[in-house]
């Protein structure tokens, strides 16, 4: 038990009566104080469009395929509003930080990015967004995808997207992460690619991303989503790039949610989760994190931006089960993405910016097993969101 004190928009004391001689106090007594939650990995362009897309047989190169259309048919009003929605639920749900891939190619062009950046701005007083120019068609197999990128991260993306294993060829994927470091080089942006999204054991795009960033000393700068070709994968390279992941300090997204039900379409009697290695990256000190990554769109028609929800399907899919891996599940959600975007003033300590959240349990471990809502929370200092569930027994 503790006090918390903020002071504008900074956590000013934490301590036991810290709170003496303050005006205005807030009682959490039986409640859990949290720093409020951290999206690392999500596509705030998609969001939505489920309805509007023909069906797929459900794998990641039909949900692509299938939205195809819809993309073409973006407005920046039509993006805007959409992730305006998205954003202002996940506050409601404890989260006040995002980080949202964009695509960014000659299918919809710039469009996804300037009605993500509006939407940001929109909701620039209850969470702050940083955008990652995605180029989901690939660099090579898209031409003028690259020049795309360079317009982007010029009007304003934050980081430097990628998708390796897109490409046709082992040349066309080295190739493609060459071009992403470059970009990041110039810009000074850091970086955060979608990489080896796919049963295929032999597709092994991350050792290159982490060669490359061993060779340009990018240590701590690079983020790998999805990793999922990695399970498949032998031990003995399993081993190697995990180690290599280690030293390039590259923080990996899994994002058990959507492959869950993307990974395995193929297989028949036991059906791979689809999910990276994540106890072996965990044991090896990589920085792993767990994302919404998408919200009812042509690749998951679930999600409903509760980072809560995302750590306890997580926590089944990674087989979190003991006192300390339910702990993990929580870092995976606060603190490692956090680390992953490289915030300097996240958490719940002295100093740190207010961004709080009070859940209706007394531990961690029974907020997540109860899954209700945050009571109130509280962006820069300020009250941003309440929720309240009632329920009456009548026995």
């Amino acid at each position: 038990m503790a006090d918390v004190v903020v002071d504008g928009d900074r956590i000013a004391r934490i301590g036991p009566e810290a709170s003496a001689g303050v005006p205005e106090v807030l009682d959490c007594s039986g409640r859990l104080v949290l720093p409020a939650f951290v999206d690392g990995h999500v596509h705030l362009d998609k969001v939505l469009i489920r309805d509007e897309l023909r069906e797929h047989e459900g794998t990641l190169s039909g949900a692509i395929e299938a939205i195809h259309e819809r993309k073409r048919r973006y407005s920046v009003e039509d993006v805007r509003d959409r992730a305006r929605a998205v954003i202002e639920e996940s506050v409601r749900q404890g989260t006040t930080r995002l980080r949202s891939h964009v695509d960014v190619d000659t299918i919809g062009k710039l469009v996804p990015l300037e009605g993500v950046l509006a939407a940001a701005a929109d909701c620039a007083d209850i969470a702050d967004v940083q955008t990652i120019a995605f180029p989901q068609e690939g660099l090579l197999r898209d031409p003028g995808a690259y020049e795309l990128m360079e317009a982007a991260l010029e009007m304003g993306a934050h980081v430097v997207g990628g998708m390796p294993h897109w490409e046709a060829d082992e040349a066309a994927q080295r190739e493609h992460v060459r071009l992403c470091f470059d970009l990041a080089q110039r810009f000074d942006r850091d970086i955060d690619m979608h990489v080896d999204e796919t049963d295929d054991g032999g597709v092994r795009t991350l050792e290159m991303v982490a060669d490359e960033a061993l060779r340009l000393s990018y240590t701590g700068r690079v983020t790998a989503g999805h990793v999922c070709s990695l399970a498949a994968a032998d031990e003995e390279y399993s081993r190697r790039v995990i180690d290599k992941c280690a030293r390039a300090g590259i923080s990996v997204a899994a994002n058990p949610v959507t492959n869950l039900v993307l990974q395995g379409r193929g297989d028949r009697g036991l059906i791979r989760r689809g999910t990276t290695r994540i106890a072996e990256l965990r044991a090896a000190g990589v920085n792993v994190l767990f994302g919404q990554d998408c919200m009812k769109d042509g690749f998951y028609p679930f999600g409903r931006g509760s980072m809560l929800e995302v750590a306890l399907i997580s926590a089944h899919a990674a087989q979190l089960t003991t006192h300390d891996d339910i702990a993990y599940a929580l870092r995976a959600i606060t603190d490692a993405p956090a680390q992953a975007m490289r915030l300097s003033d996240y958490g719940l300590a002295v100093g740190m910016r207010a961004d709080l959240m009070v859940l209706p349990a007394g531990s961690w471990e029974e907020a997540l097993r109860l899954q209700l809502p945050p009571e109130s929370v509280w962006f820069k200092g300020r009250l941003v969101a309440e929720n309240s569930v009632t329920s009456v027994l009548y026995h």
